[in-house]
């Protein structure tokens, strides 16, 4: 299962700004302090309208408010934050990761949102390496942020620093011990570094602690298959099969694994519970036809790519033409011309259908030469 984030930014504060600081006049013309409040107040109010606007996804309208507030004094890098976020809604990105990183250098780093904003733009610009950096500096400061260690996880597959991804994974479990995604993703990562074993070891005793999750099963089969191992691949889907019987992907894969281990028969019996279970499941009638037709199982291979090309799959007539030809070869051109008017039945339009069809019947309508 790869991973599939989605960068979820940290939404507009409120103004940072409290109270203006009270001050004894101590000699300085109240004049003086009573604009300096106005103008406080007067920023703040700008800051909280921007945030009305941010919140009714009036994005442009915010980020023009925002800009004022910061003119009129309000808190700077709140005011960048913001700002910020407005740009990232926009799809201004490379704009957007310049405010969040005038709000980390004018907080010193202290506004831990801007830290992570600027990583997960970052990441969305595909600049995994600096996105990588932003984490880290943001898992300094609050190393029990599970997104982060996940984001951070899949920028390292990235730039394929697996090493650097299952540290962060595992990290991210011992934080989430009960997310059984989690168990998955660091699965995969295992699999990248060709570490099949171990990715189904993981799985295997987290079935064990969970064994609800049933398509625990159905992965660790992916997982053997994928390591070549077909025979314990088949076991795990027969694993699972007995306690999700109508899983059709599950049957599907099966099939796939017996077929490739030399068992076409048996593999064509659980396609055929898988069409039973769903008939439009068409790829899976595909995959029957073509172990049928490699068997010379004519009969029941047009069956199942009629089936196929009912529920609109074209390769089930591309089957279908390939039995004929195979029909062809064998001096059998009535029954590779009737095959095909049968197949015009489905696809009454398809004007090189017709002529193939009506190329067989001429052939067979020929009169055979005698030899002497």
């Amino acid at each position: 299962m790869t991973m599939k984030p989605i960068i979820v930014l940290s939404v507009a504060i409120v103004s940072l700004f409290g109270r203006p600081e009270e001050r004894s006049n101590g000699g300085i013309d109240s004049t003086v302090t009573d604009s300096v409040a106005v103008r406080f107040i007067s920023a703040n109010a700008l800051m909280q309208r921007g945030n009305d606007l941010y919140n009714r996804n009036e994005f442009s309208k915010a980020l023009l408010i925002y800009q004022r507030a910061e003119e009129r004094g309000a808190e700077p890098a709140t005011a960048a934050f913001n700002q910020g976020n407005c740009l990232f809604r926009l799809n201004h990105l490379p704009q957007a990761a310049a405010r969040f990183r005038k709000a980390v250098r004018l907080s010193e780093g202290k506004l831990l949102a801007a830290q992570l904003n600027l990583a997960a733009v970052l990441f969305r610009m595909e600049q995994y390496g600096e996105s990588i950096a932003a984490y880290h500096r943001a898992l300094e400061r609050d190393p029990e942020n599970l997104s982060a260690w996940l984001y951070l996880a899949d920028a390292c597959v990235r730039i394929k620093d697996y090493v650097g991804a299952l540290r962060a994974m595992e990290t991210a479990r011992k934080l989430d011990s009960g997310d059984v995604s989690l168990v998955y993703q660091t699965a995969e990562i295992h699999a990248s570094l060709k570490e099949y074993g171990k990715a189904v070891s993981l799985v295997r005793e987290a079935f064990t602690r969970k064994p609800s999750e049933v398509d625990f099963l159905f992965y660790i089969g992916d997982l053997q298959r994928a390591d070549g191992k077909l025979s314990e691949a088949a076991a795990a889907y027969r694993e699972g099969l007995a306690l999700k019987e109508t899983d059709t992907d599950a049957l599907y894969k099966l099939a796939d694994v017996l077929a490739q281990d030399g068992k076409p028969f048996i593999a064509m019996d659980y396609l055929q519970k898988a069409l039973a279970i769903k008939p439009d499941f068409s790829d899976a009638a595909v995959f029957l036809g073509n172990l049928a037709f490699d068997a010379k199982w004519w009969e029941r291979s047009e069956e199942t790519y009629r089936q196929a090309a009912q529920h609109g799959n074209k390769e089930g007539i591309e089957g279908l033409r390939n039995i004929a030809y195979e029909f062809h070869r064998q001096n059998r051109n009535a029954d590779a011309a009737s095959l095909l008017e049968r197949a015009l039945a489905l696809r009454p339009d398809d004007r090189d259908l017709k002529a193939e069809a009506v190329q067989y019947r001429d052939l067979a309508s020929a009169p055979k030469s005698s030899g002497k």
